[in-house]
């Protein structure tokens, strides 16, 4: 062998690939389009607490009882049925705007101002003594901003290339929890300091609304500022008939993705693949406090203080590990870190409590949760294909995936009184189990090799 060949195959250029492949991986979230996608993520996170948590925390503050507080939560119903209405996202056009933005983009600048325009009004009410009204309000917050979810979906699926879904999702999950800290501690943050500058309780609110509003402009912004995506998207169906155009893309949106090989065994993945996550999840509050006896400042430095951080390094880090390997590889991988990490809550119940502990437990489930979500989200993204149907299909999609939040979650505390904590975490990582048999299944099927392909093809 000639010498400058063992040069070659020496550690330095395997060095120098590692290196020029690291770039790469971290290149992909200087694009505009994955800018643009943080940017709307921003703009999506804003309104979820101003028409729950912030809102309850207004409604306490002006002296309302806890039975009309409680009824809040009524408000959140758009973001479970959202899947409902999003045919008429994908059939319909915003006239004047869609003429002149295209149709994504048209959807996008209307759903935030009409998003602005309901936090306004919502703000502008007084709970105290227009508790209907307030609550008329929240719906409308809901319901446009479950709108402009439906919208953002659609529009990062078809703008961004298949190397950009899981860096975009990645970006896009951290702004969103961005928005929902401004909107949340920030809103209320607000109130407290314009009280202490000598303004009324009255007076606080409707201003912080306001300003709350006001920071829908970034999404706005960047719906401006971005380019429409280039997809051909064919003539409607009847033209002239709007409820006949909707009825029909709906029926389109699910016989298209019903008719692939293996939709059943994928719906069913979706359902469960975060389902350990969901159900040790729906728990941890009622765990670290009543459980551990961790007091409520502990709580909130180390759960969601140092959690929160763990949760946006997991996500940058699940969009480099997205990108870095193939989709069926990347969900083996997300797909055991997160049934693995349930068990460090039996490890923390055993260990005396203090922060260190408390730390390491939360810090490995968030971490790596935000690493399966990532992955399993750059998966939805690659099953809707179909520009006729982004919207419609990633609507559906996305509400399967929150049933494990949602229903099987809800009878967790049962499960518990039952068992008893360490079971319980045992038995939430058992139930990662049908997902990998269903991976497995579906891998040796070939469902995923036509994802790979396009993913391949899209570097």
């Amino acid at each position: 062998m000639r010498p400058d060949a063992v040069k070659a195959s020496g550690p330095a250029p395997r060095l120098r690939s590692a290196a020029q492949a690291f770039v790469a991986v971290l290149a992909v979230y200087a694009s505009v389009r994955v800018a643009v996608v943080l940017l709307l993520g921003f703009s999506a996170g804003l309104p979820l607490a101003l028409s729950a948590e912030t809102l309850r925390v207004w409604m306490a503050d002006r002296g309302v009882d806890v039975g009309t507080i409680g009824l809040v939560a009524l408000a959140s119903v758009p973001y479970t049925v959202k899947f409902l209405w999003a045919p008429i996202v994908d059939a319909l056009h915003i006239p004047w705007l869609s003429a002149r933005l295209g149709r994504r983009r048209a959807w996008l600048v209307a759903t935030q101002l009409s998003l602005m325009a309901t936090i306004v009004w919502l703000g502008t009410r007084d709970p105290a003594t227009a508790p209907l009204a307030v609550g008329v309000g929240a719906l409308m917050v809901a319901f446009a901003s479950a709108t402009q979810d439906i919208v953002i979906d659609a529009f990062r699926v078809e703008s961004l290339s298949v190397e950009e879904q899981a860096a975009g999702m990645a970006g896009y999950v951290a702004a969103y929890r961005v928005g929902m800290l401004a909107s949340g501690a920030g809103v209320v943050g607000l109130t407290a300091w314009l009280e202490a500058a000598g303004w009324s309780k009255t007076a606080v609110w409707p201003i912080a609304y306001g300003v709350a509003a006001l920071l829908v402009l970034v999404g706005l912004f960047a719906a401006l500022f971005a380019r429409e995506p280039r997809t051909h998207v064919p003539p409607a169906h009847n033209p002239d008939n709007a409820l006949t155009r909707v009825l029909a893309t709906a029926r389109d949106a699910f016989a298209d993705f019903l008719s692939r090989d293996a939709a059943l065994a994928a719906l069913a993945f979706v359902v469960l693949y975060k389902l350990c996550d969901a159900l040790a999840g729906a728990m941890t509050a009622a765990f670290v406090l009543s459980g551990l006896g961790y007091d409520k400042a502990s709580y909130a430095a180390i759960v969601k203080g140092l959690g929160l951080a763990a949760l946006l390094i997991g996500g940058f880090a699940g969009g480099a590990v997205a990108r870095a390997l193939s989709l069926t590889t990347a969900l083996w991988l997300g797909a055991i870190l997160q049934m693995l990490s349930n068990l460090a809550f039996v490890w923390l119940w055993y260990q005396p409590p203090s922060a260190w502990a408390l730390a390491v437990a939360m810090v490995l489930e968030n971490f790596t949760g935000a690493i399966g979500t990532v992955i399993f989200v750059a998966y939805l993204s690659a099953l809707c294909r179909s520009p006729l149907h982004t919207a419609t299909q990633y609507a559906l999609l996305t509400a399967l995936a929150s049933a494990g939040r949602t229903v099987f979650a809800s009878g967790t505390g049962f499960v518990v009184d039952a068992i008893g904590w360490p079971a319980f975490f045992i038995a939430t990582t058992a139930a990662a189990l049908p997902s990998l048999a269903l991976l497995a299944w579906l891998q040796r099927r070939g469902h995923f090799a036509p994802l790979d392909v396009e993913r391949n093809e899209g570097k």
